[in-house]
Parts: structure tokens; sequence; C-alpha cells
């Protein structure tokens, strides 16, 4: 009973703002639709955006009074509402895959959620909801009342009334891109681009109709060889000799067979010798073919550079070396899917927790958020080595190892097989006072102490590069500690121990997972000089940030402390030794 009563609240609150607004008049966005389903640009371009949203994970915030965001405990009320939204992980993802597209392209769409037990779904608990993202187009307004088509059934979803609320009735919670001259209104990158759009389906008929046409492709062969036409007629001299149905009557063999003959080789025309002196190849070629296929790229190059995604996306990376691609992701998760993640966040927020929670009695309900977190999505090197070194060192659990190496736990040694390990090895896990714990026989180097001899690659970078991208480092953790302090990854317990390191070395009595870095915003900022150095030792500043910024992830969730020998090791790129 109690979730039919959250039902209840939320929907009092949706119906309160849907009243009398409605979405407007948005006619273009089934042109919009007619885009996604005939121009390919269009339907990879909200396809990249939809599957970069589906990565995306949600969880339930408080917003502190700095502005930071807190994730809600495990046993708090927002924490279990977000984490049933969808029907938990794997429904979320499918749902923010939806809207990936719908923002893309119409600029809206609607989620009904109705109580699982009035809908009796197979694929939603039965005691939870049936959440289901539905198009424009299968939303509408009517009589005062919105009408939802659900698996081809037409679904009313009446207007709440606080008075007498009806705790079985759906609810419905519109997602939009508020358009900038009428809020009410939906507005899309695609919306700005029809026009251009509508002007690449005529270019891509004129390339067909180019590639198609079997005068243009391969003209008329004229041969001093005395006259002579070809004749339709069974005998010679019976019919008139007619050039122009010849010609069509190959170019329809053509199209209708191209591997025929006909389409590979240009109409021959014998002449009079005393008429022509050699052989003439005549190409009934127009100007307009070549320049229809640059108008062709060159649309496609505006579509691109409209979205709100860096345009390589869309254009292809080939031309980009590994560095760049990095960066170019980094910027799409930034700009186009962060944004898009924060207008569904914010409609579950307003329509859907925030009147949970104040009908539930919670004293901060206006606190809570539905929140994102897009750390899954970041490019992430390889762990492993460093993983290795942090478990030799004592530093992370044998969860993490297997974790960081591509392993799961049911890889994890039985207690049969780890007894007779120890029985093997003639100690066990802890060891003992004449036994001490061995360290497992890793590929890597285990000695703390900086070798006497760098690898030739290391010898390449110039010392002062070293020395000012060291004090860049300890510059970047320092800001991370202090960011640190502020979070919850440093508990009430920790604070006045933490205090008493060097804002650099914080992280080392901390356990910081990776997705905190990004979640937190760790490292933003901490790269604002990286283009002056690249710039004075002459090196690729792309290269050096994202050497930096892995190296620097690396340390914070190992919890090792950064040392200058260790400089060398993080800027032993290919590029960055290329660029030395």
């Amino acid at each position: 009973m109690a979730r039919q009563e959250l039902t209840a609240a939320a929907s009092r609150y949706t119906s309160r703002k849907i009243r009398g607004r409605g979405p407007g008049d948005q006619s273009w966005q089934q042109r919009a639709y007619d885009m996604y389903h005939q121009v390919p640009e269009v339907r990879f371009a909200a396809s990249w955006i939809s599957n970069a949203m589906s990565g995306v994970r949600l969880f339930a915030g408080r917003r502190a009074d700095d502005g930071t965001i807190e994730p809600a405990p495990a046993g708090h009320l927002a924490h279990e509402v977000v984490s049933q939204i969808a029907g938990g992980p794997d429904g979320q993802a499918k749902m923010l895959g939806a809207f990936g597209k719908h923002l893309t392209v119409p600029g809206e769409g609607w989620v009904i959620v109705r109580p699982n037990s009035e809908v009796l779904s197979p694929y939603s608990p039965e005691d939870g909801h049936d959440w289901r993202v539905l198009s424009v187009k299968e939303v509408r307004q009517q009589s005062g009342k919105l009408i939802a088509e659900i698996d081809g059934e037409e679904v009313p979803i009446p207007e709440g009334d606080p008075d007498n609320m009806d705790p079985d009735a759906p609810v419905a919670i519109r997602v939009w891109e508020p358009d900038p001259e009428r809020a009410i209104e939906a507005d899309s990158p695609v919306r700005s681009s029809l026009e251009l759009l509508e002007e690449l389906l005529l270019l891509n008929a004129a390339v067909k109709a180019i590639a198609r046409s079997r005068i243009t492709g391969r003209g008329l062969l004229l041969i001093p060889k005395g006259t002579r036409f070809p004749t339709a007629g069974t005998q010679q001299g019976q019919a008139e000799d007619d050039l122009i149905e010849i010609f069509m009557t190959i170019a329809e063999t053509a199209i209708r067979d191209p591997e025929s003959a006909a389409a590979t080789v240009p109409i021959i025309l014998e002449l009079p010798a005393d008429a022509i002196a050699e052989f003439k190849h005549i190409k009934f070629e127009s100007e307009f073919d070549e320049l229809a296929i640059k108008l062709r790229e060159e649309a496609v190059r505006r579509f691109a550079t409209g979205l709100e995604i860096p345009a390589e996306i869309l254009l292809g990376l080939g031309d980009v070396n590994h560095w760049g691609q990095w960066a170019l992701t980094s910027e799409a998760i930034r700009l186009g899917i962060e944004p898009k993640a924060g207008t569904v966040c914010y409609a579950f927020t307003q329509q859907w927790l925030r009147p949970i929670l104040e009908a539930e009695g919670v004293e901060d309900w206006h606190r809570w958020l539905v929140w994102y977190d897009t750390s899954p999505l970041r490019v992430r090197t390889n762990r492993s080595e460093t993983a290795l070194q942090a478990f030799d060192r004592g530093v992370i659990s044998a969860q993490a190892l297997r974790r960081e190496t591509g392993f799961d736990e049911a890889d994890a040694p039985s207690a049969e097989e780890k007894a007779a390990r120890d029985k093997e090895a003639g100690t066990t896990d802890e060891g003992t006072e004449d036994t001490p714990p061995q360290a497992p026989d890793l590929p890597v180097d285990e000695s703390e102490a900086p070798p006497e001899t760098l690898p030739a690659s290391a010898r390449l970078v110039d010392e002062a590069l070293l020395a000012a991208t060291d004090g860049l480092i300890w510059s970047a953790l320092g800001t991370a500690g202090r960011k640190l302090e502020r979070t919850p990854v440093c508990p009430r317990s920790e604070r006045q121990r933490a205090k008493q390191l060097p804002a650099a070395e914080i992280h080392t009595i901390l356990a910081v997972e990776p997705e905190a870095i990004d979640r937190y915003r760790l490292l933003d900022g901490a790269w604002a000089r990286v283009p002056e150095i690249a710039a004075r030792y002459n090196v690729d500043q792309e290269c050096l940030e994202s050497a930096v910024d892995e190296y620097c992830r690396e340390l914070l969730a190992a919890g090792v402390t950064h040392t200058f020998e260790q400089t060398v090791g993080a800027l032993s790129t290919p590029c960055l030794v290329a660029a030395a």
C-alpha cells in the first residue's frame, strides 16, 4: 500500500504541472522523425548518443551547502525510490538509451508509470511499477487528459485530484529540452538542421541518379568508318534509324541489369571517315555532377557541426591519434551526454522523487535529487600493472585486483585451493613469525628504489620537463586532496587525520573508488597550466594532459604517494618520447 500512496503523490504533482500547458505545436517533429528514418547520418548521431546514454548510472543525491552532491545512504528513502526507477539498473539503461534518441531527434519524450499490480508486465516486479518510454507520437491531449498508446492500447491518464487521489492511476512524466524562445516547446539539434537535411536528401537523389545514368556514365563513342545507325527493324532498311530510342533502350538495360555490357561500355556510333578523323569519346557529363558530391559532403559536415557532440564523432576518427580520440570522447560526454542526462534527472527529480519525499514527510525533501554518474563512460587505461603493484604493496584487496585485471569473483580460488597452495608454499596467508608471507610472483618491478639507469625511452624526456610535470602532478593531487576532505569519501573520523597530511597525500589514507574521481570532479581545473608547459617544452598538449591525468587517476585509486622518480614512468608514452 505504501508504494501506491507514493504513486498517488507523484501523480498529483505531475498532473498539476501538465494541466493547461501541453507540448505545444511541434509539427516539425514529424519531419525530424522522417530525417531519422531517411538520413543515415541522423540515425548514426542519435544512436551514438543513445548508446552512450545507456551507460550512464542514476543515483539519489543530496545537494550540500557548498553545491556538491553527496550520494544517499543505502537506507534512505531517496535511495530506495531512485533504485526502483525503471525496475533497476537494466531498466534504467534502456530508458536512458531511449531518451538519447528522443532528446536528439524530436527533443522530447514521455514516461508512463503504472503500478504493475494493474499492468502485470513480466518485465517488472509484481509489487513494483511498469515504466514505459513513449515518443511524442504515442502521447496526445484529449478532453483535458492525456491519452497514451501502449502496446496498441489507448491508456487514459486523468488529471490528479488532490482531494480524491486514485493510487492506481498512471503517472505521466514529460522530459524535454526547452526551446529558448518558448520554454514550453521542445528543441533539438535536428530541428535547426531540417532544411539542411532536406537539401541532403536532394543531393543524395542527384548522386543516385548520376550513378544510375547510363548516358552520363559512359557517353558516346564515335567511329570513323561509314555511317551506320542501328535499326529496330527486322530487315535492313525496313525502319528508320532512331538514335534516341537506342539511347533509351540501352539506358533502361543498364539500370535494370547493372552487370550487363550496356552498363560498362559506351554506345558505339559509326560515322563517315571524312566526317571525323579519329575515334572520339563524347561524354554527357554535367558540371553539376562533381559539384553534387562536394555539396553532399559539405551538407554532412554542416550537420555534424550542428550536433552537440564533436563533429569528428560523426565524420570519423581516422585522422585522429588515440590521444585525440580520448579527448574527443571526453568532450562528447561533457557536452553531449551529461546535459541530456541532466535533463532526464531534472524531470525525475521534479516530477517523481521530490513529490514522493514531500508526501512521506522527509524534512529536507527539496535538497534531494536524481543525479547521474558518467564515470562508466570514461576511457580508462589498462590498470592491470598498477593493480598488481598495489596489491603487492598491500594497499588493495584481492577482490580489487581481480576486478582491475578483468576477472570476477567466480575466478577467486576456493578454500581447498588456497589451503593446497599454502601447504605447498609451507606457510599460510598470514604467515608466521619465522616465515613472513611470500609476495606473489608478479610480472612487474617490485623494487621501490629508483633504478640506477633509466630506460632509453625515459632518458629522452627532458629533465626540465620532468621537473615541471612533477610540480604539475603535486598540484593536481593537492587539488584533489582538498576536494576529498569535503566529500563522503572522507568520513568525519578521518578528517582530523587528513588535515595533518599534505593535501597531495590525503588520498593515501582514503578508499577512493575510480568512479568517485569524476563524480566529485577531483581533477577538474587541475590541468590549466598544461598548455603553457607543453608549449615551453615543445610537446603535444593533448598527449601531456592525457598522460598526467591517467597517472594521477591511478595514484588516487591505488592510494599511492607520488614521487619524483615515478614522473619518468608517467611521461614514458610514445607521443611524448617521440616529441622529445
